[in-house]
């Protein structure tokens, strides 16, 4: 890649959407596609990584779940539990069991540099230095996500190449380092202030669907817009057959902890409406919890109890190819 970035990047949709198929895609169009790793075991991840090299030679990069354990409030986390318990079983299953795990963190650190991506991009937190340094080593670029200036400055302190900045717009889970409940900065605002206090390139990510927006961005000055919610209903995408026709029915989002014990922007429904106000924020200790009830709901293709995760601008979303979108996309930004 030589440190260029491609105008368009695609962002790893953790979760399903996620495939080989949507990143080669993204890249084989000239953009650069993101595999995400997260809820993959290793294993998993490395199968993908030789499926998408069987669909494209071009440069793909790799995300990974940056860990962290903050004090949790066990009493709240039960007490959550008992408040949904109800939708479980409605379904007849069992809630899971509300763990800590950090993603398989040390073994993907292992695998990317094995395998040996373009780029490794993080969230949730800032990556160790010890880590970047391991990567670029490798000659693998490092990228770190971040929601605020201050973010911004401690990334750029652990020698990330380029800045994801992830603004208010933005679908899933937020990359806040802590998760607290700071007021999100609207994207083309946020790119603005990263821009003054770091001297790195910044990839834009928040509610770009089109290359209006996308134009929007380069214009703040960011060197690309990272699109995620715009790819969910391309044929390449795995996106569930009840998440895209939330897709196309349309509404409004949300920020919830609903789903997972982290802030995460869907669209609203039933689960979202009713227990955003009690859900405590325990991340991944929900996540895992509500887990069994969400595929459950999968399964039934009941959008009320499914994490609709979409970004503002979900209403532009297209039933098209990834590639025709990417290349359209490109053409009217540049």
């Amino acid at each position: 890649m030589n440190g260029v970035t491609p105008l368009v990047v695609g962002a790893p949709l953790a979760g399903g959407p996620s495939t080989p198929a949507l990143v080669a895609a993204v890249s084989n169009a000239g953009g650069l596609g993101f595999l995400a790793s997260g809820y993959r075991s290793g294993r998993e991840v490395r199968d993908e990584i030789v499926a998408l090299r069987g669909l494209t030679d071009r440069p793909f990069g790799l995300n990974l779940f940056v860990p962290s354990r903050p004090p949790v409030d066990d009493a709240a986390v039960r007490a959550y539990a008992e408040r949904i318990q109800p939708e479980a079983r409605q379904y007849g299953v069992e809630l899971g069991e509300p763990r800590w795990s950090d993603d398989g963190w040390e073994e993907k650190l292992e695998l990317a540099l094995d395998e040996r991506p373009h780029v490794v991009s993080f969230t949730f937190g800032p990556p160790p230095a010890d880590v970047v340094a391991a990567l670029h080593e490798q000659e693998i670029r490092a990228w770190g996500t971040v929601t605020s200036a201050e973010e911004a400055r401690t990334a750029a302190a652990a020698g990330v190449d380029t800045l994801v900045v992830q603004g208010t717009e933005a679908g899933g889970h937020r990359a806040l380092f802590v998760d607290d409940d700071a007021e999100p900065i609207p994207l083309l605002q946020l790119v603005a202030e990263v821009a003054v206090a770091v001297d790195l390139p910044l990839v834009a990510a928040g509610g770009i669907a089109d290359g209006r927006s996308l134009a929007a961005a380069l214009a703040a000055g960011a060197v690309a817009g990272q699109v995620g919610t715009a790819l969910l209903l391309t044929p390449e995408a795995g996106t569930s057959a009840a998440h895209r026709r939330a897709i196309a029915r349309g509404g409004a989002t949300e920020l919830t902890r609903a789903f997972t014990g982290r802030s995460a922007r869907g669209i609203v429904n039933r689960f979202l409406t009713e227990y955003s106000s009690t859900a405590p924020a325990a991340y991944p200790q929900v996540n895992y919890l509500t887990s069994p009830l969400r595929a459950a709901a999968r399964a039934a293709g009941d959008p009320e109890v499914l994490n609709l995760w979409a970004g503002e601008s979900f209403h532009l979303a297209e039933a098209a190819p990834a590639g025709e979108l990417v290349r359209r996309w490109t053409a009217e930004a540049g």
